[in-house]
């Protein structure tokens, strides 16, 4: 909803009119398997004042090999249970291998209230590689209107 010329704003919308930053990193290490799974601690749980805020969330993840593997990695976002389009993707090959991958995402909150949005990681075959949880890190900045 736009702001109207001579409108006299309330002091909740007037708030609602600044981004707000929320953010988390990882508490501990994911093994990852072909199962998807949450990136323990990379949750940000949020109430937004109005239907449609819009998010704007950066998710950096980092990846180890604990054992050879050709194995890809991805990194995934979930916005209330459902997941985001575009998934940060990472692959390795030996032991000695690690790397960030970092992905952004946007998208609107359809309705006003709680939402959760977090982390989760997956491999495409096998098992050997890892997230590691203290490295991992979600942003979300929120948008809203009046």
């Amino acid at each position: 909803m736009p702001v109207l010329a001579g409108q006299v704003l309330t002091a909740g919308q007037f708030n609602r009119m600044q981004p707000v930053v929320n953010e988390a990193t990882g508490s501990s290490n994911l093994a990852l398997t072909t199962t998807e799974a949450d990136v323990a601690g990379a949750t940000v749980t949020l109430t937004t004042g109005t239907a449609n805020a819009r998010y704007v969330v950066t998710g950096t993840f980092v990846f180890d090999i604990t054992s050879a593997t050709t194995a890809l990695a991805e990194g995934i976002l979930h916005v209330d249970g459902v997941q985001a389009s575009g998934n940060a993707r990472w692959s390795g090959e030996v032991t000695t291998d690690f790397g960030t991958a970092a992905q952004q995402w946007s998208g609107i909150l359809a309705s006003a209230g709680s939402h959760t949005l977090k982390l989760r990681g997956v491999m495409s075959t096998g098992t050997g590689i890892q997230i590691l949880g203290a490295f991992t890190r979600i942003i979300v900045t929120i948008y809203e209107v009046p």
